[in-house]
């Protein structure tokens, strides 16, 4: 009887021990983190750089830029698309030495023309290994106004673009969503050198939103946030 007893107890914790398994496993609120993040990082590795970065992008010009009343939706279309560069090449240096102190792996970068084809942007997108790493690095190249330390751009042989380098950058643009550090810079499409835009409230306005737009219109499906994690408990999940 007593060796009966036993074997029961033991067939009943045996049981217990498959259905615990079976069941579906749940994520510590670190480790859904962790898995996001993951998620988020294969994007750039599995997504085509036709979808990372789009024939044409929509911005926003708001009404107070000409004193109308309601904004304008334009639209900006792509020059081209940059090979992909290591961090130290395709920021400036000062750039460069913030990047690689949070854990840079690589930049990609593209150039887009504006729907006046009289102004031009390089967007680049560096891909940090944490959401923190890529927030910090936004903050520290988000330091002043102005034209502060950032992407190189990429100016295109007989294109538009042909003239926009480093030289003839009016403003630049720093923000981070999730591992995805954005980095944009604007300029004229003619090849002027660096100007104060400052002065001229509607060209100010005008390439900011060039500018902050196309990188936020980047980011924002880089950064999408994925299904949450989720384990049935199958073997090996």
């Amino acid at each position: 009887m007593a060796a009966l007893l036993l074997g029961l107890a033991g067939l009943t914790a045996s049981a217990a021990g498959v259905v615990v398994q079976l069941l579906p496993r749940r994520f510590s609120a670190v480790q859904a983190e962790q898995l996001s993040t993951w998620e988020m990082l294969r994007r750039w590795r599995t997504w085509p750089a036709g979808q990372i970065f789009p024939r044409t992008l929509g911005y926003d010009l708001p009404g107070y830029a000409f004193d109308g009343a309601r904004g304008l939706h334009l639209t900006a279309r792509r020059v081209g698309i940059a090979r992909m560069a290591h961090c130290a090449s395709a920021v400036d240096a000062s750039a460069a030495k913030v990047l690689n102190g949070q854990g840079c792996q690589v930049v990609l970068r593209a150039t887009y023309v504006d729907a006046t084809r009289s102004l031009v942007t390089t967007v680049g997108v560096a891909v940090m290994p944490t959401p923190a790493a890529a927030a910090s690095a936004a903050n520290a190249l988000s330091v002043g106004s102005g034209v502060r330390p950032g992407v190189v751009p990429v100016p295109f042989p007989r294109t538009i673009a042909a003239r926009f380098g480093a030289q003839e950058r009016q403003l630049t643009v720093a923000t981070s969503d999730g591992p995805y550090l954005v980095l944009s810079a604007a300029g004229f499409a003619d090849g002027r050198p660096r100007v104060r835009i400052s002065t001229d409230g509607y060209t100010d306005a005008e390439m900011f939103s060039l500018a902050n737009g196309l990188a936020r219109a980047v980011q924002k499906p880089l950064a999408a946030a994925p299904p949450a994690p989720h384990c049935p408990g199958t073997p090996g999940c």
